[in-house]
Parts: structure tokens; sequence; C-alpha cells
């Protein structure tokens, strides 16, 4: 069988994830468990079943056609997910539109062949693909036999990572992106693993070998009030990134966009349903990064 990749989205036009108008690609899988999660859809690096209850017109469609009896008929929930193979037989019935497969096979060629359509706004703008997610470096294998083909046909190529992964595979893909846009949630190993559920030398290493690597790195730090929005842990990253050099980094703002997913896939995730960060906050924080002679961007 050909080598396949797992894709649970494909946004275009996007503005945010890399110079010019660009095509994100996002990626099933992620070794983290970030509480504050965007895309919780991509964390289980297998296909799943999401349901919009406010879409369900009750039909029992789903029912009918689940071969193993995973439908629930009651309540908010539609779903047995101990029972669930997720075959998507039930999302094949679903004509209201209430269930979602989340997670797509495309080959190498295929996926190739949908993001080349967008060339034309990556020459205008300078733009490119994103590969995004999940983390994508979960899916190296494929990436290996993607990106070679992506960057013969003249694609900028920028990829999002948490860094989670091993050097000695992750480099293999560094010579074809030319940008990495790469996540510093926290500097202090108890803080980071409290609030990803993994370890960080991995990362901060990665970094450092990147660094030496010399491969073009854009450093984002997500914002998360109570969490990582704190005096103290900002001050840690502010001296991590000195001491490497580092003079600008991109900050982000929690927001709410991810919580709105977590009953769809009845995520063990809870929502953490913070306010956002006002502006006032946003630039005494963009402040400090300055004083340490770092560029903050928001």
């Amino acid at each position: 069988m050909a080598l396949t990749g797992l894709v649970f989205d494909i946004q275009r036009f996007c503005i945010h994830d890399g110079p010019g108008i660009r095509t994100v690609i996002f990626f099933k899988g992620c070794p983290l468990r970030c509480r504050w999660c965007q895309n919780p859809e991509g964390i289980d690096p297998r296909p799943e079943i999401g349901f919009s209850h406010d879409r369900c017109i009750g039909c029992g469609e789903c029912h009918k056609a689940c071969p193993i009896g995973a439908i629930i008929r009651e309540g908010t929930k539609r779903i047995d997910r101990d029972l669930c193979d997720r075959c998507g037989k039930c999302v094949e019935a679903c004509y209201a539109g209430a269930l979602q497969l989340i997670g797509n096979p495309y080959t190498a060629e295929e996926l190739l062949a949908e993001v080349i359509k967008d060339v034309a706004f990556f020459d205008t703008s300078g733009g490119g693909i994103t590969l995004s997610g999940g983390e994508p470096t979960r899916q190296l294998e494929f990436l290996a036999a993607f990106l070679p083909l992506a960057k013969k046909k003249g694609l900028h190529i920028a990829m999002e990572t948490c860094g989670y992964t091993p050097y000695d595979r992750l480099k293999a893909i560094v010579p074809f992106l030319d940008l990495i846009l790469y996540d510093i949630k926290a500097v202090d190993p108890a803080l980071h693993r409290r609030l990803t559920g993994q370890e960080n030398r991995t990362i901060l290493d990665n970094f450092d070998r990147l660094l030496r690597a010399k491969a073009e790195i854009v450093v984002r730090v997500p914002l998360i009030p109570r969490l990582t929005a704190t005096k103290r842990h900002l001050q840690d990253v502010c001296l991590f990134l000195k001491h490497r050099g580092i003079t600008q980094v991109n900050l982000l703002p929690y927001h709410k966009m991810g919580e709105a997913k977590l009953e769809r896939i009845d995520s063990p995730l809870k929502a953490l349903n913070l306010a956002r960060l006002d502006e006032g906050r946003l630039a005494s924080i963009s402040s400090l990064f300055e004083r340490a002679g770092i560029e903050a961007l928001y």
C-alpha cells in the first residue's frame, strides 16, 4: 500500500503562519497534551468521529448504519467511544452533517496536487505552505516523502512544531524547511510537564541543535493567563532566549477557539474558561521582552 499521511484540515488564504498567503496543512497526532490546545481534534493520531449536537435532527440513520452498536440514541453525546472502531459508516449516513470524520489519508502526490492549486497566491504574495497539526513531526516518514516533491515545485515550506521528536529523525526533513515556527511553552521542566504532560529537555535540546544548524527559526511563546503569562515564567523565557542571541519572538495570546471543539470529540481535556489578556497586559509582557533586547510581536 502507498504511504499516506493523515490530515484533518487544509486551510487556505492564511496570513499568520509564515510569510505571505499560505495554505496550512493540519496533520493528526501530537505527543503533548497542552491544556489550552487550539486543535484538540489533532491530538489523536487516528481518524476519529466528531459530533455536533446542534446539527443533529434525530433521524436515527447513524444508529441504523453502525454495524457494532456504538451509537448513543439519547442525550448530547452520540458515540460510545469505547465501542467505536472509527469506520465512518455513521458519517456517511448522516445527511444533516452532525457527524464528521476527522482525519483523511493522502498520498504525497495527492497532497501536493491539493496544495499546488494555490500556487498563484503563493507567487504573488511570497507565501507557501505551512505544516501544522497536531504535530507534523509525528508523521515524519510521510513528510520525508512529501517535502521533496513540494520543494521540487519551488514551494516555500514552513513548519509549526512543539519540537518534541528525536533530533536524529527531525534532521532528515530540516533541509526542506525554509522556516520553522518553534513553540517554547515553558523553560522550567516541572512547569512544562504539568502543562503539557511531557518533559521539555528534548524540545530545548532540539532548539539548540537547530540554531547550530543555522535553521531559520521564529520563536513563538503562548500566553495563557495564570499558566504561562506569569512574570516568573516569562523572565525564564527571556533569559533562555537572550543567552541564545534571539532578538525577536511572536507572542500567542490565549483565545477560546479550541474549547468549542472539546465536546465535539468527547475530549478528556477540560475547558480553561479563562479571559483573554487585555491590551494593557499584552503591552506589559511585550515590554518585559523588549527590556531584555527581544522584540515581541503579537
